[in-house]
């Protein structure tokens, strides 16, 4: 299988950048420039799970060409490396494989999934290839080649169920994707409603192409919970939010969700199927700060006015490619043990999302957070922590203590 796309951020498309975002460019880098750093990104750009991995793509090509734009890296031109991994998992390890092994690229931004973060992570471990996984997702992970730039359920689970059990009440029913995303967000979701004096009266799973929830609205009526957690993922999945306002269920329960919007679900659903709905995410395209409104707006004029709506996973990508281009320039290399030392003597940032920093002993971010109701396919911020919530404290990883560790811990109940 070919890689689908190639892309070489060149003197052309620097300069139509640079027009764009109101930025002249150092340099003009030629497009058979040996010296180019090589960067894979790995995303699933076709296949069920593209509403997520194209957004996301376009956000990694994007920071490449504004990094070219500003003269590169050490002096060096970006070389972006799209493979479409077509929602498979199968083509996640073949790729993974082939940009250690082949294109020897100098890091991996990819996977949506966790399970397609788990295909690549251990074929990245083995090869030594630097790792930036871009997606909020379910937390644990020590691993020391392995760098995450969204957030975890210790950031946004623990902010929204709180605002949710006050807002609405303490009966909870808790939907999920059946891998282990769903299943760990789910167990944060059951330890953050009993903290707070409350009770999920239902966990159900389900598998990411089941597209009929006929049953499972029936049995929610029949439980007649406060409120429903949406743990959902992916296209299939969708068709929950149309069924739950076909059987008129909208407006009697709400819904809160940590996953809702990753894939665009308020642009594509219509506002009677979404409003309402509660939110919880490190990014927004709605924050309302200067640099975020600077950064819709060169998104806009790369991709076109109508591109849709920029996602807390584009974010997560975007970010990933900040991270770790500070962590190159700090390092004055691209060699990954180099890297990884550099972004661990400590590395803090603002982007469009808000500021972040790197936290040494488990590569994870701490990171804004912004509650939101979606209305009439935007979303409306209610609340900002800007507390910089640490990752999961549910975790025991110290890279700095076990620099050898490469597992995942969940949180134990």
């Amino acid at each position: 299988m070919a890689i689908s796309r190639r892309s070489f951020i060149q003197g052309s498309a620097v300069s139509a950048l640079g027009l764009a975002a109101g930025v002249t460019p150092k340099f003009s880098f030629a497009a058979d420039s040996k010296d180019a750093i090589k960067i894979a990104s790995i995303l699933d750009l076709s296949g069920g799970l593209d509403i997520y991995g194209k957004p996301m793509s376009n956000a990694i090509n994007l920071a490449a060409e504004e990094i070219n734009a500003a003269g590169g890296l050490l002096g060096r031109p970006l070389q972006v490396i799209n493979y479409d991994a077509q929602s498979n998992m199968q083509l996640y390890a073949q790729y993974a494989q082939q940009a250690a092994l082949k294109d020897k690229v100098a890091v991996v931004h990819g996977g949506i999934t966790s399970a397609s973060r788990e295909v690549i992570r251990p074929v990245l471990d083995r090869f030594r290839s630097l790792y930036f996984y871009p997606a909020q997702y379910e937390g644990g992970v020590c691993d020391r080649n392995y760098f995450s730039s969204g957030s975890t359920p210790a950031q946004t689970v623990e902010k929204l169920v709180p605002y949710a059990v006050k807002k609405w009440g303490k009966k909870v029913y808790v939907l999920a994707a059946d891998y282990n995303y769903g299943q760990i967000v789910s167990a944060w979701v059951k330890k953050s409603v009993h903290d707070n004096g409350g009770e999920v009266v239902t966990v159900e799973f389900f598998p990411l192409d089941v597209t009929d929830f006929g049953a499972a609205i029936s049995k929610i009526q029949s439980a007649k919970p406060d409120m429903v957690w949406s743990a959902l993922v992916g296209g299939a999945h969708i068709s929950f939010y149309r069924q739950w306002h076909a059987a008129g269920m909208s407006g009697k329960i709400p819904i809160a969700s940590t996953v809702f919007g990753g894939g665009n679900e308020h642009i594509i659903l219509s506002p009677e199927e979404s409003n309402g709905i509660l939110v919880a995410a490190n990014y927004m395209q709605e924050i309302p700060s200067p640099e975020n409104k600077a950064f819709v707006e060169r998104f806009h004029a790369r991709y076109g006015a109508n591109t849709p709506y920029i996602s807390d996973l584009a974010m997560g990508a975007y970010q990933g490619m900040l991270i770790w281009a500070e962590g190159v320039r700090k390092a004055g290399d691209i060699d990954r043990m180099k890297v990884i030392e550099a972004l661990e003597s400590g590395v803090t940032l603002t982007s469009p999302s808000g500021k972040l920093s790197v936290d040494p002993a488990t590569h994870h971010c701490s990171l804004d957070v912004h509650i939101a109701e979606v209305e009439n396919h935007q979303m409306k911020i209610l609340e900002t922590f800007t507390d910089q919530a640490p990752v999961d404290t549910a975790m025991v990883c110290d890279l700095k203590k076990n620099p050898r560790d490469t597992k995942q811990y969940q949180i134990e109940l």
